[in-house]
């Protein structure tokens, strides 16, 4: 065999070196151009993804911005109808709120038989006739509608002391696997009134085609409390945007036994202010009561003279005022 001369071996090595190195330098401006191309492509493409990922971002914002607009518009529109319902709520639907199956007739012949009583038990007493037809008055307007005013307190007391539970109770079924109009069932049939004929009512107005979210916005006609617009509210953003509704129920019903706790609260500390209003109150028919046991002519002028029932209307009409005033200021809305 011939052996290959080293010196050869060099030689070519140089030529291959030296074409690769010519053949770099004529393709180099190519390559970087190739290069720089393939590089602004590649940012063309990634700024049209980002593009299409902003406008996506912007448009997922877009929608839940009107989404959660719509659920306030609504929320408000439902506060509003709520609100004027309870100021413009007439003396038939103040019937309706105390749960009693009365009527506007039976209010009316209650009032003028009450009316009538007074007046006759007045006059066969010795009033005057002005007196007796002012008793008369002031029974059949004023006395009832208190005791209307009195039943609704009471009916919303109660109502407020089970309310929480039949939302425990619900937040229970439904956790379970009913679903929700079958929860307000439950309630209707097996709660505690007057619970259990306000969700009655829910589910006879979800019978005759009345959705429930309407339905339970309409249950703040028959028993107008805070709470149960918020009840409302919260069945109407589930149905609108959904969620966990077991879990909004539940803090619904902690949300209530707070605000309950609160007001205990508040009562508590306001008792000694109005100890001292009912004090003051009462002072001066306790000084008239007084006086009459020491010394009976001397305060019986007030009655058997014009002058005196005079200062008995002043005296009536300013202690209203102040009665009024201490009122409000020992009452505390929470």
């Amino acid at each position: 065999m011939f052996g290959i001369d080293p010196s050869i071996l060099g030689l070519i090595a140089l030529v291959a070196i030296a074409a690769g190195a010519l053949a770099y330098g004529v393709l180099f401006s190519t390559i970087e151009t190739q290069k720089k191309t393939e590089g602004r492509v590649n940012r063309v493409k990634s700024a049209e993804t980002d593009a299409g990922k902003v406008k996506a971002a912007r448009d997922r914002v877009d929608e839940l911005s009107k989404r959660r607009k719509s659920m306030q518009d609504s929320i408000k529109e439902m506060e509003k109808r709520s609100q004027k319902g309870v100021k413009t709520a007439g003396m038939k639907t103040r019937l309706v709120q105390t749960g009693l199956p009365l009527a506007m007739k039976h209010f009316y012949l209650g009032s003028v038989g009450l009316g009538l009583v007074t007046f006759f038990v007045a006059f066969l007493l010795g009033a005057s006739l002005l007196l007796a037809v002012g008793l008369a008055f002031a029974a059949s307007i004023g006395l009832p509608r208190w005791v209307v005013g009195f039943l609704i307190r009471r009916r919303k007391n109660k109502f407020l002391e089970e309310f929480p539970n039949s939302l425990d109770v619900m937040v229970r079924a439904i956790k379970s696997g009913l679903p929700l109009n079958d929860a307000l069932r439950m309630i209707a049939a097996d709660g505690q009134e007057p619970v259990k004929s306000e969700f009655r009512r829910v589910v006879e107005s979800q019978q005759m085609g009345m959705s429930i979210p309407d339905a339970c916005t309409r249950m703040h006609t028959s028993i107008p409390l805070q709470e149960v617009n918020f009840f409302a509210i919260v069945i109407n953003i589930q149905a609108q945007a959904g969620g966990n509704l077991s879990e909004a129920l539940g803090n619904l019903a902690k949300v209530l036994r707070e605000r309950k706790k609160m007001k205990a609260k508040v009562a508590a500390l306001s008792m000694e202010a109005k100890a001292s209003a009912v004090i003051i109150g009462a002072l001066p028919f306790i000084v008239a009561f007084l006086v009459y046991l020491t010394s009976p002519g001397y305060i019986m002028l007030l009655f058997t003279d014009p002058r005196g029932h005079l200062i008995l209307v002043c005296s009536a009409i300013w202690m209203s005022i102040g009665i009024f005033v201490m009122k409000n200021m020992v009452s505390f809305d929470i």
